[in-house]
């Protein structure tokens, strides 16, 4: 393959560091206006209306609103929390018949005048459905039929024609984030729960797999005997992918370990004499271990832990009886 032809610059356009700096603290006292000028006390009745909910809050807008009102929907599912996204144009050819009575719409609009939310409230109003409008703008079409408006102070957008939603979409996204986290703590979610939710995430391995679930066990165990030629046990050092040997007697009670690192050093210092030395005249008697009900993330913690790192860990039971082993590369393809 050839190389990457990237394309040509326009010429005579150039961003200025000056400019861009200024956008930036603009935007700043954009969003700040927002935080000093929010209704705490509406806010609060929001977040206790979504947390006494017993159906579902499903959020709903149009353009750049909607993809924030899916987004907020979608961090409350990850909580635990009973949330969808409705797409306000879906929602009027079928997708309205997901809502119950039970179930609260929250309608994101910066303007409050949005054609397919002033169309969709009252048909969801005929579900019996309680209505939410948050808008920027006070006293427009959509919180006037809504059963409750919360209003996020907005005192422009960055874009120079006070056109393009920047900076709205930007509280829009503030204020919903903010209100889930206060639902995470007012339904005290622990840590543990959370990781249930996102198992597939790096924040759901360190809180959910244990050592078992990522070691290698049985045949895949490079062990030795301590009476063993090191010579002799070559091929089982380096044919199991760990590094090392895992040093036992005849009931598998660990005695020591063997590294690639120990082979270099014995052979450096004893030269031809490495023919004759045994495993167990070399190996390090005192090794780290871990047991197989302990969190893979400590197993990382204490491979990290002074006075050196450790590529591995032999895992064994309360009678000292190795189980298995456990890689710093297994834990880190495991995307932990």
């Amino acid at each position: 393959m050839g190389s990457l032809d990237l394309p040509s610059p326009i010429p005579n356009l150039k961003i200025n560091e000056k400019t861009l700096q200024n956008l930036f603290k603009s935007q700043q006292n954009h969003i700040n206006f927002f935080f000093q000028n929010l209704n705490i006390s509406q806010a609060l009745s929001f977040t206790q209306l979504l947390l006494n909910s017993n159906g579902t809050v499903f959020f709903s807008g149009v353009g750049k609103s909607g993809f924030v009102a899916n987004k907020i929907s979608q961090t409350l599912i990850s909580l635990g929390i009973r949330a969808g996204f409705l797409s306000p144009v879906d929602a009027l050819h079928g997708d309205i018949g997901m809502l119950t009575s039970r179930d609260i719409l929250v309608m994101f609009s910066k303007s409050g005048n949005s054609d397919e939310l002033l169309k969709l409230a009252p048909c969801a109003r005929a579900k019996n459905v309680y209505l939410v409008a948050v808008t920027c703008v006070e006293g427009n079409g959509l919180a006037a039929v809504c059963d409750m408006n919360v209003h996020l102070p907005l005192e422009r957008e960055l874009c120079p024609f006070d056109l393009a939603p920047v900076t709205s979409t930007a509280i829009q996204m503030v204020f919903g984030d903010t209100v889930a986290i206060a639902l995470m703590g007012a339904r005290n979610l622990s840590k543990d729960e959370y990781a249930a939710n996102h198992p597939a995430g790096r924040i759901g391995k360190s809180l959910i797999f244990k050592v078992k679930d990522v070691m290698k066990k049985q045949d895949e165990l490079p062990v030795c005997k301590e009476g063993d030629l090191i010579m002799d046990q070559l091929v089982e050092l380096t044919s199991k992918g760990c590094g090392c040997l895992l040093v036992i007697d005849q009931d598998y009670h660990l005695i020591g370990t063997f590294t690639d690192g120990d082979l270099r050093r014995t052979l450096k210092a004893s030269g031809e004499a490495i023919f004759k030395l045994t495993v167990g005249e070399m190996c390090n008697r005192n090794p780290r271990t871990i047991g197989a009900d302990a969190m893979a993330v400590e197993a990382m913690t204490k491979m990290e832990s002074p006075p050196s790192p450790v590529q591995f860990l032999p895992v064994v039971d309360h009678q000292n009886i190795v189980i298995g082993i456990v890689t710093l590369h297994g834990l880190v393809s495991a995307g932990l």
